[in-house]
């Protein structure tokens, strides 16, 4: 058997996780995990924090595992790879100068300035005051955005003073938050595009489209995403080619001449203006939810492609054309403010394909527990057939006062 380890706990992992495990001699440890991934056979979770970065390499050590996958942005902005390259470990993950493309969107800004790579013009600021002089003199609508990380939350788009006010304000009072920038608003059709990368070679995946906002025809405050679907039929095969040329590969080559080649899952949150393609922003790890819509179209080996990428050879890559995938995520009621916890569990029919993430185990019963808590996917050879036979499970399942959701997933497409 092959020892894998996967860093995380959410509907992300799981997916990594499941996708690990479809080999018959893969075995794959998640720490922390979460209690619905160790139903999955072939898959343990491992009480280590996501953080623990001495008792993770210590376990990866002691149970010679092959590789490991890091999901989350928290461990890699602050430099799990770096420990466990020290430690001759082989990590799957940028190093912690180069995931500065998601914990500093200055840093981004640089990097992309360096490679010609099109984005929003921005300026950064580190008091109120000068923020909001910066936004009276400016047209609206604009977009602020916190510096550092927040969670999938950092990015407010406002359209009064009185919203900028109060976006700047909340901003500024997140933890760590000593700067924000404010960018100018880009008007388009927005995508996501991930690559597997180790240096300048890479391997595309299925683009993806989230979902941010909470409520239908995308009104609503922003979330960590509620739903996503893949591949996208409104782009051609041209688009994907047109972003690997004005953006993967020039960030790719930017990266190796700063000394920090990028190793791991490079997300470039890309919109489609009038001016072409630009970058809204670059994330260092899969997106969640569009790791559970692309995962399942790969009919390759997930493992497989990494350790042949990391080691340089030859690659392979086999991926479903036939079908549309599409998911929707079910949050807790008073997501994404006040979440409320400790929900029971829609029941589903056998045979649907959930992915876990906001769960907790008492005393044996799985109950909900944070936001985002599953995530329902299908597939089809249609967009909107895959968004009605979702929202009939949904309808029929679901418990409509404990959870909210979004019935029109793959809107864009559909339209």
């Amino acid at each position: 058997m092959e020892n894998w380890l996967v860093i995380g706990s959410g509907g992300r992992e799981y997916s990594i996780a499941q996708c690990l495990a479809k080999k018959d001699n893969h075995h794959v440890y998640v720490a922390p995990g979460n209690p619905m991934m160790e139903r999955m056979d072939n898959v343990h979770c491992v009480q280590i924090n996501e953080m623990n970065f001495n008792d993770l390499t210590v376990f990866a050590q002691s149970h010679r595992v092959v590789c490991t996958i890091v999901g989350p942005e928290q461990p890699l902005s602050n430099g799990i790879v770096d420990v466990f390259k020290k430690s001759g470990i082989k990590i799957f993950g940028p190093d912690q100068y180069t995931a500065q493309l998601e914990s500093s969107k200055v840093f981004a800004k640089d990097m992309m300035q360096k490679a010609s790579i099109p984005t929003a013009d921005y300026q950064e600021f580190y008091d109120t005051n000068s923020a909001l002089a910066y936004v009276d003199s400016h047209n609206l609508p604009l977009v602020i955005k916190a510096n550092g990380l927040a969670g999938g939350k950092g990015v407010i788009i406002v359209n009064t003073k009185s919203q900028a006010t109060n976006a700047i304000n909340h901003l500024f009072s997140l933890p760590n938050q000593q700067s924000i920038i404010i960018e100018e608003y880009l008007d388009g059709e927005e995508f996501s595009f991930i690559v597997m990368a180790n240096g300048e070679k890479f391997i595309p995946m299925p683009l993806a489209q989230d979902h941010k906002r909470l409520m239908n025809n995308d009104e609503g405050p922003n979330t960590g995403g509620m739903g996503a679907y893949s591949p996208l039929p409104q782009f051609g095969k041209e688009v994907t080619q047109n972003a690997i040329n004005k953006v993967i590969k020039p960030l790719l080559s930017t990266m190796v001449n700063e000394g920090h080649p990028f190793v791991g899952f490079l997300y470039a949150g890309l919109i489609m203006t009038k001016q072409g393609i630009k970058v809204i922003e670059f994330n260092v790890r899969m997106g969640d939810p569009e790791t559970q819509v692309i995962l399942p179209q790969l009919k390759s080996d997930l493992g497989d492609l990494i350790v042949n990428l990391l080691d340089g050879k030859k690659i392979h890559v086999k991926w479903d054309a036939s079908k549309y995938y599409l998911g929707t995520v079910l949050a807790a009621k008073g997501y994404p403010k006040k979440p409320s916890d400790h929900l029971e569990l829609p029941k589903f029919p056998d045979g649907t394909n959930i992915i876990y993430s906001g769960v907790q185990d008492d005393n044996g019963l799985i109950y909900s527990h944070g936001g985002r808590v599953l995530m329902v996917t299908t597939k089809s050879n249609n967009i909107l057939n895959a968004q009605h036979q979702i929202n009939e499970l949904i309808l029929k399942s679901v418990n409509q006062n404990n959870y909210l959701y979004r019935s029109d997933i793959g809107l864009k497409a559909i339209k």
